[in-house]
Order: structure tokens, then sequence, then C-alpha cells
């Protein structure tokens, strides 16, 4: 048996000001993507903006649904809406900004596990680290790729 440890590092902001301005836009972009959202059983809205290499910005928001599970996330919807308007370009970067009865949530709201998988699949595929900013009020987390918020991803195939 081997111990390992597991070490994830990821930048810390304060305010959207702290940002370049390239994640300060896409920051932004996913903030007003909330508005897009249609959340009417969970009341938690969520935006979502990819940008791809070439520098183009896509947006989706979460759609839930009476017949759950039949709703998605606002990752996915972006990344699944890129992808399809991609041209030869690749995903690289993803910012999620989630708001709660109409206010932005103070903590960033994470991803879950199919919207991470789904992120590393398109990482996979651009050949390069794609970047995951998490958007909140009171604080932003930027990841450097989706292995830090998916260590194990699943490329067995």
């Amino acid at each position: 048996m081997a111990y390992k440890l597991l070490k994830i590092e990821y930048e810390e902001f304060l305010s959207l000001d702290e940002l370049e301005a390239a994640d300060r836009a896409l920051a932004e972009a996913a903030i007003a993507a909330i508005e897009g959202s249609y959340a009417p059983y969970s009341n938690f809205n969520v935006g979502a903006a990819v940008r791809l290499d070439d520098g183009r910005v896509f947006c989706g928001a979460n759609q839930e649904n009476a017949a759950y599970p039949s709703g998605l996330c606002a990752e996915r919807t972006a990344m699944f809406y890129a992808h399809s308007q991609r041209k030869g370009a690749y995903l690289s970067s993803i910012a999620v900004a989630a708001a709660q009865n109409g206010k932005l949530c103070d903590n960033p709201a994470t991803p879950c596990g199919d919207c991470r998988q789904v992120m590393a699949e398109f990482q996979t595929e651009s050949g390069s680290a794609m970047s995951v900013l998490l958007v909140g009020a009171a604080k932003i987390w930027k990841f450097p790729s989706v292995e830090a918020l998916l260590p194990f991803i699943f490329d067995s195939l």
C-alpha cells in the first residue's frame, strides 16, 4: 500500500476588480446569463459563460423542468452551445455564477459532477487546460484546469 496526497491549488479573489480584464468580462457574462435561468422549483438561478480560444463567448443558464431530472445545468447548457458553434475553436475558460432569490450568492457555487466530467472531456479535446472561474459576491475562485475540480476524470474509453 502507498499513501498518496491530493493537493488542489486555486486563486481566490475578493472582487471582480481584482481579476484580469478577460476573466472579469467572462465573470460578468456569467452573472448576466443568470437572467436566462428558468428555476421555478429551486429558485437557484445559475449562469455560465464559456470563452473559446478564439475569444468568442457563449452563455447559458440552468433550465429546470417539473419532470426532474429533465432540466439542464447552466454549465452544460453553455458548453454544449459553445461547442456546437465552435468551428475549429476550443473551449478555453468557463465562468459560473449563481443567485438565489434574486441576489448573487456570496460564495461561489461549484459545478455538479456531470458538468465537471463534460468540462474534462472538452478540455481533453482541446489538448490544453481549461480554466474554471467560480463567481460569488464575496469571493471568486479561479482554478487553472478542470483537474483541480475533478482530479480523477473518467477517461478510460
